[in-house]
């Protein structure tokens, strides 16, 4: 049996039959990241034991969770004595195989410059269920900031066209020094703790609606692969503080006010940080298109789809063409205006 994604149940594909996985027992918690730091670190970690119960094969693997590989029966890792830290919370999938392949065709057919025969791709060659690990922080914040305020004002210049004397209005910033701190509280920052996939790729799929994550229960990873962490807490909270910080920004820019900022420092301290691993759902896969493989990812509950694609340099050519004709267009009105 294996869950189903759209419900709360494990089925059986053979037979259809259902079993409904029991509710949480408790809620989604946040750990405390000070008392994680507190603890001895675990610099080598132990591969998880399966033992399938369904032909007795015994292997060995970094996934929390897969088939196996003789029988295809799914197994879960058991993470009681786990050296790593366990999932808290899981986002079950929503979309089902048939649902990517709606995603994959909707995505194809929306490919600007990607050649005509694309659209035909209606189904990936792979497509692997899986709960790919991400890291989320909460922090208090507290910035102090130096930077420049900057009032626009107006001035009239003479300049000569065409043996004419003409003015015209330019505008033109005065500056003034900014200092002051500024406040925020974050919640759920989230950051990929695999660098098993491109984190930037896996940016792209957001944003998750994580207020539907549940307290992780193996029945939700059941016949799923599921990837074990291998981004630590300490590396993840460091990419959490890269996305605060352009928050941050943008909270010093409109504390300086005016009609432009400059921010010259940013000292931030950082309190009450918790944190928590969160499995998310995606559907990873590839797709063949001319000879060449092209790998996509779903996200497992939006269907929202990123990849790669390949491109038609005929299309392109005829774009940059366009383009060109369109500004020279462009010059000949403004020269012949002012000729």
């Amino acid at each position: 049996m294996a869950f189903a994604p759209g419900t709360t149940a494990l089925r059986c594909p053979y037979c259809g039959l259902e079993q409904q996985i029991a509710p949480p027992a408790r809620r989604v918690r946040e750990h405390s990241f000070d008392a994680f730091l507190a603890k001895p670190r675990v610099h080598t970690l132990a591969r998880h034991q399966f033992t399938c119960p369904g032909c007795g094969a015994r292997t060995e693997s970094d996934a929390l969770s897969m088939g196996c590989q003789f029988c295809s029966t799914a197994l879960v890792a058991d993470t009681a004595n786990d050296s790593q830290i366990t999932p808290e919370a899981v986002l079950p999938f929503a979309l089902d195989r048939g649902g990517t392949r709606t995603a994959l065709r909707g995505w194809v057919r929306t490919r600007w410059f990607a050649p005509n025969r694309l659209k035909k791709v209606s189904e990936a060659e792979t497509m692997k269920s899986t709960y790919l690990p991400h890291w989320t922080f909460d922090a208090a914040t507290v910035s102090d900031y130096t930077g420049q305020r900057g009032k626009h004002y107006w001035v009239t210049q003479s300049y000569t066209s065409n043996g004419q004397r003409k003015t015209r209005r330019v505008r033109k910033t005065r500056w003034h020094p900014a200092a002051g701190r500024v406040a925020r509280t974050f919640d759920d920052v989230l950051v990929p703790a695999t660098t098993r996939l491109p984190g930037e790729r896996l940016n792209a799929l957001q944003p998750w609606p994580l207020e539907r994550a549940v307290a992780f229960q193996p029945g939700y990873v059941t016949g799923h692969h599921s990837l074990r962490y291998d981004t630590e807490p300490q590396a993840g909270m460091e990419l959490a503080k890269g996305v605060m910080h352009q928050v941050i920004l943008g909270d010093c820019r409109r504390d300086i006010g005016g009609d432009e900022q400059r921010v010259h420092s940013v000292n931030t301290s950082y309190a009450d940080v918790t944190f928590k691993l969160v499995l998310l759902p995606v559907w990873v896969g590839n797709y063949v298109f001319s000879g060449k493989t092209y790998q996509v990812m779903i996200n497992g509950v939006s269907g929202e789809v990123h990849g790669d694609r390949p491109y038609s340099a005929v299309k392109i050519a005829f774009a940059v063409l366009a383009a060109l004709i369109v500004l020279a267009a462009m010059v000949w009105l403004v020269w012949g205006r002012n000729a």
